[in-house]
């Protein structure tokens, strides 16, 4: 653990689950029922190279596991917050898609419950830029690395330092900083996300915008090497 990380305050991280929950709770269809622009982006390159079997981690209320399991994928959904749990397993029920959604709650600095070489691909929308430390960050890519298949796709898009809300706040140790709304967001740099990216290929790193502010994200596309 470096300088920087000792001075983080874990219980201040940690006490954005409750955060998450108490959102959710609030709020059935947070993001909406619509699924994300690099969830079409992902799917599309899914289905060119035949990956089929796909791991979705930090998937909210579902969004874009519904839309996966929709367009013929296998999913399987994480996320830390039960709630978001329950509306993933209510809504694939309700759409009839259950047979191809399994939603389990993880905590994703801990080990994925999953064998090695166990899917096609693994996708998640912003769970880099949640509050995790770099080294969280890089357990993380390794332990996807670790459930892809050889050849495999690990495709997440993040908020990056030339986002306008980067530095401003109140910061939470790194490029961590708590913006409006209670969020803790950890803004990612184009050298750390290589740096969390060993093991892999970079394919591809794109920016591109989101939102009302507009956040400006990474796409970043890795391929297990």
């Amino acid at each position: 653990m470096n300088h920087k990380e000792e001075c983080i305050d874990e219980e201040i991280l940690d006490e954005q689950q409750c955060h998450w929950e108490n959102v959710f709770l609030k709020n059935n269809s947070m993001f909406g029922e619509k699924c994300s622009g690099p969830a079409m982006k992902a799917a599309e390159l899914f289905k060119e190279e035949g990956k089929t079997k796909i791991l979705e981690l930090g998937a909210g209320q579902g969004r874009d596991s519904l839309f996966f399991a929709s367009n013929g994928f296998e999913v399987y959904s994480l996320d830390y917050s039960r709630k978001g749990i329950e509306c993933i397993n209510q809504r694939s029920r309700e759409m009839g898609l259950s047979g191809s959604i399994t939603a389990l709650q993880h905590d994703v600095r801990e080990p994925l419950p999953f064998d090695d070489g166990y899917f096609d691909a693994c996708y998640s929308h912003m769970l880099y830029c949640m509050p995790l430390k770099t080294s969280d960050l890089a357990f993380i890519s390794k332990e996807i690395r670790r459930v892809l298949k050889p050849g495999g796709l690990n495709i997440f898009s993040t908020r990056h330092t030339g986002d306008p809300q980067y530095q401003t706040g109140v910061h939470r140790g790194e490029d961590m900083w708590q913006i409006q709304g209670g969020f803790i967001v950890h803004f990612l740099s184009r050298e750390k996300v290589e740096r969390i990216s060993q093991g892999y290929d970079i394919v591809d790193m794109e920016e591109f915008e989101e939102g009302d502010i507009p956040r400006k994200l990474f796409r970043v596309t890795l391929r297990k090497s």
